[in-house]
């Protein structure tokens, strides 16, 4: 497959993907033989099928595997070994994966053609989006997109993100030129390695164009409010540049200053009064309204944990922008797009594009609970995986990948239920990700690294012979950047000492177990704490005793059973629980300083 037979744009993209999903079951088929024939010869491949290339030996032999299974052959090709280990094409970089445990991220291998396969999901998004909201041809669009510290294995294959690789690309800084691509960032702002003058310049350039701007947006929610944040702070310092025409000498990199000159061609004190008017008032409410008149929606990921996201870009838009997501994709495989993008975001389901790679799909039951007794690593017999157009209206599935690049019936982690079909190609909502209990931007924290994280910490309490009883855990979204909150109740176990004298901890002591959870965390939490700013400092809030005894019975009350209860390790959606837990804090503390990370 190509890169040719990939470049469809417009009208004939549209053709090509209802072409694609009338024959799903036939294109998986083919894909899965093409991927078979290519990497026979492979270590892995081989290990398991000897060399036979028939697709029901395929499907009889090779495991369910996490990244588990697949690291040592990663590694190994990391280390300098040949990408003919996992697959017959040189892999050419190495993605870093959000999902992340033991303190380094996921290294998702990567080979050219996957830039094609990229590339074609995202020529459908203006077509879909086009027959929905006309006349997006007639103005430009203020997408703030950003690039990520990037690293190398130690044979000097870069690793980077998924959309870091795609910006650096030719894909993208060579495109051709059309209207309805016609972005307010110029390329050296979105590829400035530092992400505050990249936020300035992007962020100029569209107050700049701002009654041309037709759509607002970021790859996720958290970084457009991110963005409206970084506004408050700074849009005295824009306005200045405006009027003087100008830009901050703040702005150091010199591709930022190359570009902005462009923008900044001469004073206009006129847009720096409206803009200044406008950020002046007393309530930002609508404040993207008003800055940007002519915005017909807001695009960015919605769903899943960016869906605590919602309220607030309800609140700046003054709920007059529809919210669009559009595109359903991970490091390790592109999967599919929402062809209802105008949808309210509760009800965005994806249609999977079955040129993408191969997919299957671990049944998880149809009312969507058996996936929590399911464990991340519990084999999967392969006679029970359910090939894409055989899944089931209504049912839950966990979504497992094969692809052109190496991995083998992967398990991606993604929790989906069955919506609807477009002609033979399911369509599914995202429920959640397994094992996630928190996340604030593309940080993932498991339930199993929480509880390490704070087993360390917790040991600082031991000198002063007090004991962490019961936690539970909120993503707590209400300022930006949102930060983890982790409620916990502590009770002194010395016998000497009576039970009526209050606990008493040195409030450094407590901010010093705050650093320690994080400091326990995994990479990429580490590096939005430290690095990219998108998630704000840890807070421990110690409740009175007996809160979780009142937490236990308050979810009884709703109906839960005392011979099943297991305290939540996150409060997501109970607005009890939390009033709760906030009516019986004792005392906030927030880590000190940032936790260490290296790119």
């Amino acid at each position: 497959m190509d890169g040719k037979k990939l470049e469809y744009k417009g009208e004939e993209a549209l053709k090509e993907l209802d072409k694609l999903t009338a024959r799903a079951d036939e294109v998986q088929e083919d894909i899965l033989k093409e991927i078979i024939t290519r990497n026979a010869k492979t270590e892995y491949l081989n290990r398991y099928m000897d060399g036979v290339k028939d697709v029901s030996e395929y499907k009889r032999l090779i495991p369910v595997i996490t990244y588990k299974g697949i690291r040592p052959y990663i590694q190994r090709i990391a280390n300098g070994e040949d990408s003919s280990l996992i697959t017959s094409h040189p892999i050419t970089e190495m993605l870093c994966s959000s999902g992340t445990s033991a303190g380094e991220p996921k290294l998702m291998p990567s080979i050219a053609e996957d830039l094609d396969r990229r590339t074609f999901l995202y020529n459908l998004i203006m077509p879909i989006m086009n027959k929905y909201v006309p006349g997006l041809d007639e103005g430009k669009a203020m997408f703030l997109y950003f690039v990520k510290a990037e690293m190398s294995t130690p044979c000097g294959l870069p690793a980077r993100t998924v959309l870091t690789s795609y910006y650096k690309s030719k894909h993208f800084k060579c495109r051709s030129r059309d209207p309805f691509h016609d972005f307010t960032s110029p390329d050296q702002a979105v590829l400035c390695n530092d992400s505050n003058q990249s936020m300035y310049c992007q962020l100029l350039a569209g107050l700049v164009h701002r009654h041309q701007v037709l759509r607002l947006g970021a790859v996720f929610a958290s970084a457009f409010l991110r963005a409206i944040s970084f506004l408050k702070r700074n849009w005295i310092d824009l306005c200045n540049d405006i009027r003087t025409g100008q830009l901050d000498p703040r702005i150091t990199d010199s591709g930022c200053q190359s570009a902005m000159s462009v923008i900044l061609s001469a004073p206009d004190s006129l847009l720096a009064d409206e803009i200044e008017r406008i950020c002046s008032r007393m309530s930002w409410k609508g404040i993207v309204c008003h800055l940007w008149p002519r915005a017909k929606y807001i695009e960015a990921v919605v769903t899943g944990s960016m869906g605590q996201y919602i309220p607030a870009l309800e609140y700046y838009s003054d709920g007059k922008l529809p919210l669009v997501c559009t595109m359903y994709a991970s490091s390790e495989c592109y999967f599919g797009v929402n062809l209802e993008p105008l949808c309210a975001p509760s009800d965005v389901s994806f249609t999977l594009l079955p040129n993408m790679g191969y997919f299957e799909f671990i049944p998880l039951g149809e009312n969507g609970t058996l996936f929590m007794d399911m464990e991340e690593d519990e084999e999967v017999p392969t006679n029970k995986l359910v090939d894409l157009v055989h899944v089931r209206l209504g049912c839950y599935y966990e979504l497992v990948v094969t692809t052109f690049s190496g991995l083998c019936r992967y398990r991606i982690g993604d929790v989906l239920q069955v919506t609807g079909f477009h002609n033979r190609a399911p369509q599914f909502r995202f429920i959640c990700r397994r094992n996630v209990v928190l996340s604030i931007d593309c940080d993932k924290t498991n339930e199993e690294d929480l509880h390490k994280s704070i087993t360390v910490a917790k040991r600082l309490l031991e000198p002063y012979n007090a004991l962490l009883v019961e936690y539970t855990t909120y993503a707590d979204t209400s300022t930006v950047p949102g930060h983890y909150v982790i409620y916990w109740e502590i009770v002194q176990h010395c016998p000497e000492i009576e039970p009526s004298v209050p606990l008493i901890i040195d409030a450094e002591v407590l901010r010093e177990c705050c650093i320690a959870v994080e400091e326990e965390l995994d990479y990429i939490y580490r590096r939005c704490r430290s690095h990219d700013r998108s998630v704000g400092p840890l807070e421990i809030r110690v409740v009175k005793p007996g809160t979780f005894e009142s937490l236990m019975d308050l979810f009884i009350s709703q109906g839960g059973s005392i011979n099943q209860y297991k305290t939540p390790r996150c409060i997501r959606s109970s607005t009890a629980a939390l009033k709760l837990l906030n009516s019986n804090v004792k005392a906030c503390f927030f880590s000190p300083r940032d936790p260490a990370w290296k790119p």
